[in-house]
């Protein structure tokens, strides 16, 4: 198990390099998550572990430290409302502007989320009548390991099980040999990219709908100001912010309002 000051100086690290607030006591929770990039790149223990990140600059080493200790739990059309909202409430809205619309999938972990939106905007493209209005999607996220599993929109019948109806499998999916694989048309629409949510975004431009949900959780009430505000620059008045259910952005910034509506509520850039 790991001792008090080395899980002190990690917990430290993961703070600094990426937001993650570990608490107290949760020596066996990164030890668990370790333990298997220990044997690969042969550590005895924890604390070798934290001399090699303090004497390397190995992008690899701390790359995989970071996935280890990452919870990527997602699934299909989480929670469900928000795209409902999207399809029924801020795409009809946003194309009465008459100009592309963009979308940002911030934490977007192995693509279910990025990959719903884009399912919701080939749905409302094919109501009636037809839209036409460009969508684009840019989905971040920290881990180039869960990236890569997005990138490749290759997913096996577990995943493919959690939250995705038969109809939408049947008509957003391939089935090939090695499970499911999403169809091209709604694999185009989104743009990968690695993104650390504690650095700038303004390479990625502006946004009229950003999705950033359950992220925050694990975040510093500071990291969490930083970052909400952040997004909100990359927003433009009465562009849409969705978040958790559990996650109460107006103790953190004012630039957002709540909107209220019979299938649940998002925020607004004021």
């Amino acid at each position: 198990m790991i001792d008090a000051q080395d899980y002190a100086e990690f917990a430290r690290f993961l703070s600094e390099c990426c937001g993650l607030v570990l608490g107290e006591n949760r020596q066996y929770l990164v030890s668990s998550r370790l333990s298997r990039l220990l044997e690969e790149f042969g550590f005895q223990k924890v604390e070798e572990l934290l001399r090699a990140l303090r004497k390397s600059a190995d992008p690899k080493l701390k790359s995989r430290v970071i996935d280890a200790m990452t919870t990527n739990e997602t699934s299909w059309f989480r929670d469900g409302y928000p795209f409902e909202l999207l399809r029924q409430v801020v795409l009809p809205e946003l194309e009465a502007k008459k100009r592309p619309i963009k979308i940002w999938s911030a934490a977007c972990s192995s693509g279910q989320e990025p990959y719903s939106i884009s399912m919701t905007v080939a749905e409302w493209e094919a109501s009636f009548p037809p839209k036409t209005t460009p969508v684009s999607i840019v989905a971040t996220d920290l881990s180039e390991t869960v990236l890569a599993e997005a990138r490749n929109g290759l997913y096996d019948g577990l995943a493919i099980a959690r939250g995705l109806s038969m109809e939408r499998r049947q008509k957003f999916f391939d089935t090939v040999a090695q499970g499911h694989k999403i169809k091209p048309d709604i694999q185009r629409r989104v743009r990968f990219q690695k993104l650390n949510l504690m650095e700038s975004y303004a390479m990625l431009g502006k946004f009229d709908i950003v999705f950033c949900r359950n992220v925050l959780i694990y975040f510093s009430a500071e990291t969490k100001r930083r970052i909400f505000d952040g997004i909100a620059r990359q927003m433009d008045p009465g562009g849409y912010f969705f978040v958790g259910a559990s996650e109460a952005v107006g103790s953190y910034t004012n630039a957002f309002e709540v909107v209220r509506t019979p299938q649940g509520s998002m925020l607004r850039r004021r």
